[in-house]
């Protein structure tokens, strides 16, 4: 079978892990020491995983985060969810096709009695905000947990390989993603007084102020002084025909099994949604030698920022503004997306149709918080902060630092004498949360002698890491403020392209003219492998529009230790370009030519609740028959009572309310359940699956049952 793994990366380290054999519908395939089936399944050229009972509609991977199960598989006689549950050497692993069957049970459990862990503060969610936070109560000396569902912290931090906006003092700015996920891991463990518990999911916050866990397997309960949520953020859905074929999933899923996994999840992908979310997917899918056909953005301009979205049309991807997604095409499987341009009412344009062929269509159309625990907690009187994604979706440089201004503020409300939290403090915050400021026109410098840089961004973001590390101070933004654009207000450069090295964006060149003015040399960051560009190669170059520019020949590929794995690529250019290229291309312009393709969209067919396959038909023709309560139609069709607790499905379910002109204030809201993820009875009960105690659990004392009500 075809090996899909990625053996080389420009950032990432591709380590040799013990390779072993499961078995996958009785077929031996290879995994990895470490990685989850899907991915293991993925690495395989495996992407349909079971059928549904409902209709044998394929099922494949689609959150890649334990938030749905549409990649639920059987293993060694259980129903899993793939994306949570490593693969283990002998493992044998089924589709699930129907519904599953209970295994057997041969002899009774062992049990155990079910514990209670006291903390000061417990903080749900290991990524940006949660380890900030925990570094300044281990400063203060407040005992904390730390829990979180994967195998290591830094949520989205470990699939980030590209480098942070915002100001190197405030938010590590210039350092890529990965690292910094390292650096807080680290500072996180220096503390003794802060313990991490990893593969530990939390199920639920309780009416006697309790909170269920489920550790490695193990069911424990914690009683926490005060509760921080920093559970992050889960992808947004969208209805389409075809949205639930396998190959249609969300972009942090991509960037699981790409960034985490290292796994070519794909041979060519088209992305839906022009955040920032999608936009770095499609620069990470690049970077890990996955074609990009293209990208679709409903609204007139991308919301994401300017400079992701300039990087990734000068790599050679177009970029469709003011177009949906008709839909994802195939029979088993996505072979082809279509989208339309679309009018003032948001309606496809006909005519304007293209169709594009691709494996995979990646879904990035916003972010909705994670904040069961907080509004459950909000309710049963739980003392409860939220930091991060989970109070305001934002980028993780402004998740970073609210972390750390709510573990400040928890330390004072326990006690502890460390003082206001500083005004400043606040105000970084609020400018690292600010969405993007003006769009101007690109600054071309006048100069026509010397060496200077040359600023590709155009757009007021929270960025300013090239200011800090110019020797000379030669380049400022007017006022210090982190949201204005640079400029370049010094007499000499030494052409030490720090500058180029550092920038976050990619959106920094050098024009050095002092040799030979007719053909000056263009200092251009490049991250991609070293064996894809070498001294004498001929490059296409593209200005910040992804426009060309013309055939240019490579002078020089060098490495730096502000590139940080990334190379700079001096070219040779004619005068008349020099000032204007920002980029070159790596990818062939026949990857975005659209394709031949007769869509037929039928909206009532397409699927709302992907758990229950419960179509728009379904749900329309109950709510013009007067209902007005999503309990009623859950009652009804299933809708959101499937394997994903219901996390996908509301939102859209209120949006063809509104299709149907029903206002708000009328919809009774669907009814949240205590346990926010699913959990083996026998977890409540103590049964032990032979791991054995809880380690690492003092202060403790047994309970024969929970006392809270749900």
């Amino acid at each position: 079978m075809t090996d899909h793994r990625i053996r080389e990366h420009p950032i990432l380290t591709v380590d040799d892990r013990p390779a072993f054999d499961f078995l996958w519908a009785g077929r031996p395939l290879q995994g990895l020491e470490g990685e989850t089936i899907s991915s293991a399944l993925f690495a395989n050229g495996v992407r349909i995983f079971g059928h549904h009972h409902k209709d044998g509609a394929p099922q494949g991977i689609f959150c890649a985060n334990g938030q749905c199960a549409q990649c639920s598989v059987v293993a060694d006689g259980l129903p899993v969810k793939s994306c949570m549950v490593p693969v283990r050497p002998g493992m044998r692993v089924e589709p699930l096709d129907g519904k599953p069957v209970l295994p057997s049970v041969e002899r009774g459990p062992r049990m155990r009695a079910i514990e209670t862990e006291e903390v000061e503060c417990l903080i749900v969610g290991g990524g940006p905000a949660g380890l900030t936070a925990a570094i300044e109560l281990g400063k203060a000396g407040v005992r904390a947990l730390v829990v979180d569902d994967k195998h290591r912290v830094g949520g989205k931090l470990v699939l980030q390989t590209h480098k942070f906006f915002g100001s190197i003092d405030a938010c590590h700015a210039g350092t890529r993603g990965i690292d910094i996920a390292t650096r807080l891991e680290h500072e996180v463990r220096q503390f003794e007084n802060v313990r991490v518990w990893l593969n530990t999911t939390a199920l639920a916050v309780f009416s006697d102020r309790k909170v269920g866990l489920l550790r490695d397997g193990h069911y424990s309960l914690v009683q926490p002084d005060v509760l921080m949520v920093a559970t992050g953020a889960r992808e947004k859905s969208l209805v389409f025909q075809g949205n639930s074929l396998p190959g249609v999933y969300g972009a942090g899923a991509f960037q699981t099994l790409v960034n985490r996994d290292l796994v070519r999840s794909s041979a060519r992908l088209f992305i839906v949604g022009g955040g920032n979310v999608g936009l770095i997917a499609g620069y990470h899918a690049l970077q890990a030698g996955i074609e990009v056909a293209g990208l679709c953005e409903a609204l007139p301009e991308c919301g994401g920022y300017k400079v992701h979205k300039d990087k990734l049309v000068r790599m050679g991807v177009p970029v469709y503004t003011s177009h949906t997604i008709v839909s994802a095409n195939g029979q088993d499987e996505v072979e082809s997306v279509t989208i339309a341009a679309i009018d003032e009412h948001w309606q496809p344009i006909a005519g304007t149709d293209k169709t594009f062929a691709c494996d995979t269509v990646l879904v990035a159309v916003g972010l909705d918080p994670c904040d069961e625990f907080l509004r459950k907690a909000r309710e049963f009187g739980l003392p409860v902060v939220a930091a991060g994604d989970a109070e305001e979706i934002a980028e993780a440089s402004a998740a970073m630092f609210t972390g750390r201004i709510r573990g400040l503020e928890i330390a004072r409300r326990l006690g502890r004498d460390v003082g206001e939290v500083p005004p400043e403090w606040h105000r970084t915050a609020e400018v690292l949360k600010a969405r993007p400021g003006a769009t101007i026109t690109e600054d071309v410098p006048e100069a026509e002698t010397g060496c200077f840089p040359v600023f590709h961004c155009s757009q007021e973001i929270p960025c300013n890491p090239c200011t800090s590390v110019c020797p000379h101070h030669a380049i400022r933004i007017e006022g210090d403020d982190i949201m204005g654009l640079p400029e370049f207000v010094g007499h000499e450069c030494d052409a030490c392209e720090k500058c180029v090295a550092i920038c976050p964006g990619l959106a920094l060149t050098l024009v050095d003219l002092r040799k030979d003015p007719e053909h000056p040399i263009v200092t251009i960051p490049y991250e991609f492998t070293k064996k894809s560009i070498a001294k004498g190669d001929v490059v296409t170059v593209l200005d910040t529009e992804g426009a060309m520019l013309g055939n240019v020949e490579v002078q020089r590929v060098r490495t730096d230790k502000y590139a940080d794995r990334a190379l700079l690529v001096r070219v040779k250019a004619p005068r008349e370009i020099a000032k204007k290229i920002a980029g070159i291309r790596v990818q062939d312009p026949a990857v975005t030519q659209p394709a031949a393709y007769d869509a037929k969209p039928i909206a009532d067919q397409d699927i709302v609740c992907r758990c229950e396959r419960v179509t728009a038909a379904e749900l329309r023709a109950l709510i013009r028959s007067g209902i007005r309560d999503m309990n009623h139609l859950k009652a009804a069709t299933r809708a959101g009572m499937g394997a994903c607790g219901g996390k996908t499905c509301p939102n859209l379910v209120k949006r063809l309310f509104r299709e149907e002109g029903i206002p708000a204030a009328q919809v009774t809201d669907l009814t949240q359940r205590p346990l926010v993820m699913e959990v083996p009875l026998g977890a409540f009960a103590g049964v032990v699956d032979g791991e054995g105690p809880v380690k690492d659990a003092p202060r403790k004392h047994a309970v024969d049952a929970h006392e809270g009500g749900m």
